[in-house]
């Protein structure tokens, strides 16, 4: 095997937005009578999607998550989220990383986030054209820990390279659902320790405190 593509979770690894999602579904849940606090969401619901972090937070506050519940708390944290937007910086190393990367395989995104949320943002940032594939919360029946999101990925990035397989690909992961799901595909994975400390990414092949000076050799030594 060699290096085929790359696929970058998002929030956490390219862009520093967990704080603004953490604080999005904050004022979210407050309106229903639920205070989350930071730590609960690191420790909790970090990687999940919307419906499933707000799923989650209810039933840690003993809190009823009726269907239409859901539906009212979702739309309050996308609105909100949607206004924070202009606020959201990319990490350190990100943009020279994803720029290297797709100038010799294709590069995609398999992320819990809304597919408009994503192409907001990096539009935002000048990042859209790097990116051959975006895989957002709604693209796929399943969400991290699940594989479905990396597999989707790879099935959509083999469009560009024929007879991609999802062995070929590096994954970049902030989190450990995300490197269940990234694993679980049988992608390599690659933990950066933006959101958690390193000794709890243990589980990828090899663990990162940041994106900036990696390069391409450094992925492609993945494969031996």
């Amino acid at each position: 095997m060699a290096l085929g593509a790359v696929v970058f979770d998002f929030d956490g690894v390219i862009v520093d937005s967990e704080p603004v999602h953490f604080a999005a579904l904050r004022e979210a849940l407050l309106e229903e009578g639920v205070a989350i606090t930071r730590e609960e969401y690191w420790g909790i619901y970090l990687a999940y999607d919307d419906r499933n972090a707000i799923r989650l937070a209810l039933e840690h506050h003993g809190q009823p998550a009726s269907r239409e519940r859901l539906d009212r708390i979702e739309g309050r944290k996308v609105a909100r989220f949607a206004e924070l937007i202009p606020g959201i910086a990319v990490f350190e190393g990100a943009r020279e990383l994803v720029c290297a990367a797709s100038a010799e395989v294709p590069v995609g995104i398999a992320s819990g986030a809304r597919h408009e949320e994503i192409e907001a943002i990096l539009s935002d940032l000048g990042l859209r054209e790097a990116f051959a594939v975006i895989v957002g919360s709604q693209d796929v029946p399943r969400t991290k820990p699940d594989p479905a999101p990396y597999l989707e990925a790879a099935r959509l990035l083999a469009v560009r390279r024929p007879g991609l397989q999802p062995g070929d690909c590096v994954a970049f992961e902030d989190s450990v659902p995300g490197i269940v799901s990234a694993r679980g595909a049988g992608m390599k994975v690659v933990g950066v320790a933006h959101s958690l400390p390193p000794e709890k990414l243990g589980v990828a092949h090899r663990v990162v405190g940041s994106l900036a000076g990696l390069g391409t050799g450094d992925l492609r030594a993945l494969f031996g």
